[in-house]
């Protein structure tokens, strides 16, 4: 009997990003509340996580309009960050499974954004 190795690209669940018009002021909340410290820091983007465990993202949106939850007008703002090691491997994996990739990509050297097939954006990130 011969062993089976599997060939699927490693994806890995790495955070939850939340839109905000303000990632330094969330994310001091967020971070305060439950204990987490900062990992990554930008103008633009703040991660809040443990070391090796999935955390929590505040991208900077700039016409940011918060949600109208319950309310329909405006829906709720969040998308997953997928850990990968291969950029490329996983993209290929993640459209065989259904996914597109977003036309917009601002970081396609270290993250790639793709549309869910109900077209949720998230994001694959090394």
């Amino acid at each position: 009997m011969s062993a089976h190795t599997d060939t699927r690209p490693a994806i890995r669940y790495l955070a939850v990003t939340f839109d905000c018009s303000d990632p330094a002021e969330l994310s001091r909340f967020y971070s305060e509340a439950l204990n987490l410290p900062v990992t990554l820091s930008t103008d633009d983007f703040v991660l809040l996580a443990r070391e090796g465990s999935p955390g929590l993202g505040f991208y900077r949106v700039d016409d940011y309009r918060p949600p109208s939850w319950p309310g329909p007008s405006v829906p709720k703002q969040a998308h997953l960050e997928l850990g990968v090691d291969d950029l490329d491997v996983a993209l290929a994996r993640l459209i065989a499974l259904g996914a597109v990739e977003a036309e917009v990509q601002p970081l396609p050297d270290r993250r790639r954004i793709l549309l869910d097939p109900a077209v949720h954006p998230f994001c694959i990130t090394v």
